[in-house]
């Protein structure tokens, strides 16, 4: 099989994928918490974690994605509170949002999507054995993790213990033998309408405690890649990574492989700072396709800048690819001398999973291959494109150019043309809105308003 290097956080080092079970790869990625609709920066570590999946099965690995659901958490509990329902019943819808809202991204589905609430048993079992080796401590009716226990705490994140902040405040400062500890189980508070019955009283776990049980459950310890954010390295990946080594003497993961934050107005995207895009909407404008391809488009572990014109290139890139597709057999072989191209996207993409280089050498190849069929030359198959889309989780962009040939209608790319031209003269930038015509024109379209507003026609 082919060699795979990724980035380890811990060590800081490109190593090598070396599956704890030969042919196997294991990969626990944290997902959302689910107290409101996810936004384009929820959705950078499920495509990049998708797309590695589809990856590391072309190169012959059977691969088990999980993607947890954080269905039980102080913000559930918050928001819940502020819009008069229940905690259980906001968990639900927002969990039944994220599944339609990522669904459209037509990446599939993980392997195994566990639920917090779902997954209490082995949590519970889990604190007991830390409590039941010193690793913790109940203090009425709270339990918490003694961090100087763990001789290996800060390692991941490379910080100093004492120069650490659990990010949890004042809240049972009073109960906790050191600062540094961190809640395993929180004790029920008045208004908590959600809790489970435990050997310290009535309450609910941590968040960190439960992506340790959740993720054990389905791969075991020691499985291979552990994913997620970069703003969850510390405090989250940290007490996660110290929980396993003090309740099973060994590493969760041997890698942890960590994805940059999407930078809108010049800071993280998040709903606590108000300046998010949400994931349905932004799908809904541009199409999942530009969505997937601008999520791609930048290496995995920087930070990516969001803003219009972005998304509007990713268009672009995904119409090049449209456009270079539909003289295209795609089942028939390219000439050799052009599989370097591919040789060259594959191996961008196991040296640490670089999308940008992928795509360089993609685009190298359709720029090959209009070259080859505006000469009159050889006749270029597509096959070669349809393997390196499908990697991608773009291989629809080869339906849509098919169809647009069979059936006469617009293709998706041009439809996006057509109604941001429809914007520009809502928004009277009609210079904006003639250069739209004119490049829907240079694709063989012409607008004509009807009774149900402007349509597209096949230029003759």
């Amino acid at each position: 099989m082919r060699a795979i290097k990724l980035t380890d956080t811990r060590s800081g080092e490109l190593r090598e994928l070396e599956p704890r079970d030969p042919g196997r790869v294991g990969i626990y990625a944290c997902g959302p918490t689910v107290y409101s609709r996810i936004h384009v920066g929820n959705a950078r570590p499920f495509v990049l974690f998708s797309v590695l999946k589809r990856f590391l099965e072309h190169c012959g690995y059977e691969v088990t994605l999980v993607v947890n659901v954080t269905d039980v958490n102080d913000k559930i509990y918050d928001a819940a509170a502020a819009q008069g329902v229940s905690s259980a019943q906001l968990a639900a819808e927002m969990t039944e949002h994220y599944r339609a809202d990522t669904d459209a991204l037509a990446l599939g589905r993980p392997d195994e999507e566990p639920l917090a609430s779902q997954s209490m048993a082995a949590i519970i079992d889990y604190i007991s054995a830390l409590v039941d080796s010193g690793h913790a401590y109940e203090s009425q009716g709270d339990v918490y993790f003694r961090v100087r226990s763990d001789p290996l705490y800060g390692s991941l994140s490379n910080r100093r213990p004492d120069d650490m902040d659990q990010g949890e405040g004042v809240e049972g400062a009073e109960r906790k033998e050191d600062p540094l500890d961190f809640a395993l189980w929180k004790a029920r508070k008045p208004g908590e309408d959600t809790f489970w019955d435990s050997p310290w009283g009535p309450g609910r776990p941590g968040w960190h405690i439960e992506c340790s049980a959740m993720a054990e459950e389905v791969l075991g310890v020691g499985f291979d890649i552990h994913g997620g954010g970069s703003d969850l390295i510390f405090p989250h990946h940290e007490n996660e990574a110290a929980q396993t080594r003090a309740a099973r003497g060994t590493e969760l993961a041997q890698l942890w492989v960590h994805n940059g934050m999407i930078q809108a107005t010049g800071e993280k995207m998040a709903k606590s700072v108000g300046n998010i895009a949400p994931l349905a909407d932004v799908v809904a404008e541009h199409g999942r396709e530009a969505v997937v391809m601008y999520l791609l488009g930048g290496h995995y572990r920087q930070p990516l800048a969001f803003s219009e014109s972005e998304l509007h290139d990713a268009a672009r890139r995904v119409q090049r690819i449209r456009e270079a597709a539909r003289p295209l057999d795609v089942d028939a072989e390219s000439p050799q001398d052009m599989r370097e191209h591919v040789d060259a996207f594959f191996d961008a993409l196991a040296n640490d999973f670089n999308t940008p280089a992928a795509l360089d050498a993609l685009f190298k190849w359709v720029r090959e291959a209009n070259r080859r069929g505006g000469a009159g030359g050889d006749r270029v198959g597509g096959a070669d494109l349809r393997e390196m889309l499908a990697v991608l989780g773009l291989e629809s962009v080869l339906a849509d150019a098919a169809g647009a040939d069979a059936a006469g209608e617009a293709d998706a790319g041009s439809l996006e043309l057509l109604r941001a031209r429809e914007r520009a003269r809502a928004e009277r930038d009609y210079a904006a809105a003639d250069a739209l015509r004119e490049q829907l024109g240079e694709r063989g379209w012409e607008i004509r308003d009807g009774p149900d507003g402007p349509e597209l026609i096949r230029r003759t």
